[in-house]
């Protein structure tokens, strides 16, 4: 019988630790080849509803799936049903929007343990919700930060984020007086807003820093202006088609150029050891993350484990086990 998994059941569960695993292994099955996936898909209604959907699935654990949410009067709802790939069978609905935001978290924690500099030990976040809270609980798992600056457009959300951060992590996290003051001389820089203009300029990166970009997953959207994107001389996405549909950031500074998009590099190679993820200790390296739907298959399969094991989730009385005749 299948279970209906809370927010709060994904929350008693799922920690950072646990997401960077399951991400990390999603992309090496992905490179080769025991993972496969669809990229997201819209379908949008008259009155500008949206339906996003992206489907996966996992050859190694044997689950496949789903991720579906509607955005409609700015407001989110995310779900995610998982199937046993051999039977067919509904193993879950999981609420899933702090699923989402721990996997989007997570795939940008391995992006910097694998394309930033080792020494990388100040970090600068741009937002201050959600996304930008595990975000930079990502990166603090994978680098041993000294300092954090913090932006975002109000000052007292901003000062609460870096308060809150700075709690959670045991780090020092400053409240930064604008996005230049965050960003100058900051090793690790984050961007998790829902900018449509850019919020991170490229005269600003300090040499030798990281960039994680994860909003602006729309093609008339972006985060980095192009001077931002031109003094990466690394370039990672997560799905190379994914990004040349929906990265506005890329997409508005290569263009249609078909000989630049052919040296953007997919996070799962770099992982795998197909393409390096950095070359010399002064390069400017971008994650430009868009999300696909590997990340939350792997973690939700691994939030499903561990709910049996610990008897969380709501039984659910769906498809009765009798077969219709055809």
């Amino acid at each position: 019988m299948p279970l209906l998994l809370s927010e709060s059941d994904v929350r008693s569960v799922l920690t950072m630790p646990l997401a960077l695993e399951a991400v990390e292994t999603s992309m090496r099955r992905l490179a080769d080849g025991h993972a496969t996936m669809h990229i997201r898909q819209r379908l949008q209604t008259p009155n500008r509803s949206l339906l996003h959907y992206m489907a996966a699935a996992d050859h190694v654990s044997g689950t496949m799936g789903l991720k579906i949410y509607t955005w409609v009067g700015g407001v989110l709802r995310f779900l995610v049903p998982l199937y046993r790939a051999k039977t067919g069978e509904l193993l879950a609905l999981i609420e899933a929007d702090y699923l989402g935001r721990m996997r989007t978290g997570a795939a940008s924690g391995i992006a910097t343990k694998y394309m930033a500099r080792e020494d990388a030990h100040i970090a600068a976040v741009i937002g201050t919700g959600g996304q930008a809270r595990t975000q930079l609980e990502a990166v603090a798992a994978v680098r041993k930060l000294s300092s954090v600056r913090a932006y975002g457009r109000d000052p007292e959300r901003r000062a609460r984020f870096a308060q809150e951060c700075g709690e959670q992590l045991g780090l020092q996290v400053e409240s930064a007086p604008s996005a230049e003051d965050a960003v100058r001389e900051a090793d690790i820089v984050i961007t998790a807003t829902t900018a449509a203009h850019p919020v991170l300029h490229g005269a600003w990166i300090a040499p030798g820093g990281h960039i994680n970009a994860i909003g602006a997953n729309f093609p008339e959207k972006r985060e980095l202006d192009n001077a931002a994107v031109h003094r990466a001389g690394i370039i990672a996405v997560d799905s190379r088609q994914q990004a040349m549909l929906e990265s506005g950031d890329l997409i508005q500074a290569i263009g249609d150029d078909a000989g630049r998009w052919a040296v953007v590099r997919e996070l799962s190679e770099i992982i795998a050891g197909g393409a390096k993820g950095r070359t010399d200790s002064r390069q400017v390296t971008l994650f430009k993350s868009n999300g696909i739907a590997i990340w939350d298959i792997a973690v939700a399969t691994r939030v499903f484990e561990l709910a049996v094991q610990r008897g969380l989730g709501q039984p659910l009385a769906l498809f009765d086990s009798t077969q219709p005749d055809f």
